[in-house]
């Protein structure tokens, strides 16, 4: 049983293989939080908790005089605005008679054998058991059913929560956050992931002081900018040692993550969807269903975190035939072609791709309506026989002869005003009546949240996959939302157009992938602006930056691997110059990179030079021989890019042990610079170990515990030099434990 009760004590402990969380209902009624962390192995930490009488924090009436009981002293698992409780909350609802002060209280419970659906959402799947906890308004017949799913082997709690309306009357929801993590201490410092197009999920280290820091996005997804993924650590905590906690949404739209330090030096994360702009009408007997998140435990420093979220989201989130199966080698067309291309140019690329062992090809916007540029033709998703003579039936036939798949790129939640669709449906993009339209990128947004519309997309892009031998879908988004508001909705419920509007790309993504479940969908927006733990539920990868420069790569997908597996990360090779840096690296250089993530090009090989089309094929090769180790070995950063930008290292090694492979990559080269020691992991210690260079030479044969804690020193880039490469050199080493 990872899930137990003390009936006497009113004691919920939740174990998993490292860790406990441990909760209780109080003399009172209210369910308070005891503990996330260590294994507790049987014990109790009921008493502990709260921290002593502090004036100006009201207890509850039902405990008259004990302000010892104030919710603004205790350490809560459902914090809710209007109860006394003043730090950050996760609940606010407005009752018919203007009440805002909910006093929830412990009800029942249930433990289930499974893990339930969430409606409409995404969620973890898999074998587990989930505590369900309902807990009501003393005062009305408002519910609150918190869920707690356990994957003990990742240390993981799967939490939701369902606010549910029995009052007679309807309630407003003026905010609806997914999940609350109290600790009665503060030494701590948050880890999260901002950025910018072309620049994401950059790794912030920031300490915790009393006040809030807020990492949000109101830009309708995920965002670019930040990421819903946050993590909260000891001070010393290094990848290999100190407490970690990350909590990760399972959601795509406007988000907040929320870590406080209060009055009395205790901490409290909150993380759900963002209030800012949200509301939602509740009739009575009507229910709201907030996304998921995962929260994770490692007491053996951030490394082990992300090894743990890895698994869980590779095995437990990734759905369908390509959750785990082996992706293909692509080639996309985009940075070849832009959208200067037809059936005999891209059949041209792909001929030399198969040539050199490369197995789809991805033919990228510009295939359909009038799209000859970015200023027309979104929603128009018919092909367009002017670059594609004969339709995409016969282009995909004359691609399948060579032996190679055919993908093409979507971007369904998208119009433009020179379009058939804009021209015929003018009302049906995000946009309120008589005010001006935002741009961006030449484009408006379709309004998701509206079934006609969702069922014209989906009709359209059904007839397109269905014309032909389609294997992969890119599922791109080129802007945020402006102007949200629905013609469906009345004046008094526009607050629920933001969540309505994700809500509508999920069942469009369902049924989709429901009706194609041999096509691998890939997700995009503008390269990495909806990575995000929701999308992965549908996308088993999603383009992790349109910026493709290697060096640039390497802190992109740095922070990228703190909270997401290296089988999401889409990662290919691209021409030099590179069309967003003009850094030129050499072409070995970018297939490291690249080769941490689901391998690919961007580029035109017809353009390229018969030394590097050799590298192609010796890469592809090494991908595929490689391929195991990469996306299902553990992942370890060796180094702290955060504090070292000059040099970057990191290793896959396999789960038993039997090998590793360890890639370095000079990012800036400094004269008479020593070169730092790196310290190898997931090593059987007392195993030999050979070691061999990328060209297949020998360098020598060292015990794991040698590799592992006496470390190797990183060659120097002039080494590089016998391979061709001078600046920004690459170097990958291959561990084979001997028999």
């Amino acid at each position: 049983m990872s899930i137990l009760f003390d009936e006497n004590k009113k004691l919920f402990t939740l174990e998993t293989a490292h860790a406990s969380y441990q909760m209780f209902v109080n003399a009172y009624g209210f369910l308070q939080h005891l503990h996330f962390g260590e294994k507790l192995g049987g014990g109790s930490c009921e008493g502990l908790q709260g921290t002593g009488f502090m004036s100006f924090s009201p207890a509850p009436d039902v405990a008259g005089n004990d302000y010892l009981a104030s919710p603004d002293l205790t350490q809560q698992e459902y914090p809710v605005f209007g109860s006394g409780d003043y730090r950050s909350h996760c609940m606010a609802v407005t009752f018919a008679d203007g009440g805002r002060n909910p006093e929830l209280c412990y009800q029942s419970h249930r433990i289930l054998t499974e893990k339930p659906v969430l409606e409409g959402l995404p969620g973890l799947h898999g074998s587990c058991e989930t505590l369900e906890i309902t807990l009501r308004d003393r005062w009305t017949d408002l519910q609150v059913v918190l869920l707690y799913s356990v994957f003990d082997q990742y240390d993981a709690i799967a939490r939701s929560a369902r606010i549910v309306n029995h009052t007679g009357a309807p309630v407003e929801i003026n905010a609806a956050l997914t999940a609350c993590l109290d600790f009665p201490e503060s030494g701590f410092d948050l880890l999260h992931f901002w950025g910018r197009h072309a620049m994401e999920r950059l790794v912030e280290r920031t300490p915790l002081t009393h006040g809030k820091i807020c990492v949000d996005s109101v830009r309708g997804t995920s965002s670019h900018q930040q990421n819903p993924f946050v993590i909260v650590c000891d001070h010393a905590a290094t990848e290999d040692a100190g407490r970690c906690w990350g909590v990760s949404l399972l959601y795509s739209g406007n988000f907040t993550a929320c870590a406080e330090v209060d009055q009395a030096a205790c901490c409290r994360v909150t993380m759900g969807i963002n209030p800012t702009g949200f509301s939602w009408h509740l009739e009575n007997g009507e229910s709201f269903q907030t996304p998921e998140a995962a929260l994770v435990y490692s007491g053996e420093g951030l490394g082990a975190l992300s090894r743990r979220y890895h698994k869980l989201y590779r095995r437990n989130l990734c759905r369908g035939e390509w959750a785990l199966k082996q992706r293909p080698v692509l080639i996309n067309n985009w940075e070849a072609t832009y959208f200067d291309f037809d059936d005999e140019k891209l059949v041209s690329i792909a001929k030399t791709a198969a040539d050199l062992g490369v197995e789809m090809l991805v033919v990228d916007d510009g295939w359909f309506g009038n799209r000859f540029d970015d200023n027309r033709a979104l929603g128009d998703w018919v092909v367009n026989t002017e670059k594609v003579r004969g339709g995409m039936k016969s282009l995909c036939d004359r691609i399948n002869a060579l032996g190679m798949k055919l993908g093409l790129w979507f971007e369904p939640e998208m119009i433009s005003e020179d379009s058939e669709l804009y021209r015929a449906h003018p009302d049906w993009c995000l946009h309120v009546p008589g005010r001006g339209k935002s741009r961006s990128r030449n484009q408006l947004v379709l309004d998701m949240s509206r079934k006609e519309v969702r069922d014209h997309i989906h009709d359209m892009m059904h007839a397109v996959l269905s014309s032909a031998n389609f294997s992969y879908v890119k599922w791109d988004m080129n802007r945020h939302l402006t102007d949200v508001w629905s013609a469906e909705l009345p004046a008094g419920r526009q607050g629920e157009v933001y969540h309505r509007f994700v809500l509508g790309v999920y069942e469009l993504l369902e049924r989709l992938e429901t009706e194609f479940p041999h096509i691998l969908f890939e997700g995009c927006s503008g390269g990495g602006g909806r990575f995000d733990a929701g999308m992965l539920y549908y996308h088993p990868q999603i383009w992790c930056s349109d910026n493709t420069d290697a060096v640039e790569r390497l802190e992109i997908q740095y922070g990228t691997s703190f909270g997401y597996p290296i089988s999401a990360v889409g990662s290919h090779v691209s021409a030099c110059p590179n069309h967003q840096t003009g850094r030129t690296t050499p072409f070995h250089t970018r297939g490291v990179v690249a080769m941490s993530g689901t391998f690919g090009y961007e580029l035109d090989l017809n353009k390229i030079s018969e030394e590097e089309k050799e590298q192609v094929r010796a890469q592809v090769k090494q991908y595929h021989r490689l391929y195991s180790l990469i996306n299902d070995g553990d992942y370890y950063r060796l180094l702290d890019m955060t504090q070292q930008k000059d040099l970057s290292a990191w290793e896959f090694a396999a789960e038993d042990g039997s090998r590793a492979l360890l890639n370095i990559v000079y990012a800036h080269v400094r004269a008479n610079c020593p070169p730092p020691m790196l310290y190898l992991r997931g090593l059987t210690p007392d195993a030999c170990y050979r070691v061999t260079d990328d060209t297949g030479r020998e360098l020598g044969v060292w015990t794991g515990a040698v590799l592992m804690y006496a470390g190797m020193r990183a060659p120097i880039p002039q080494e590089a030099r016998a391979y061709g490469q001078t600046d920004y050199a690459a170097f990958q080493f291959e561990l084979e434990r001997l028999s």
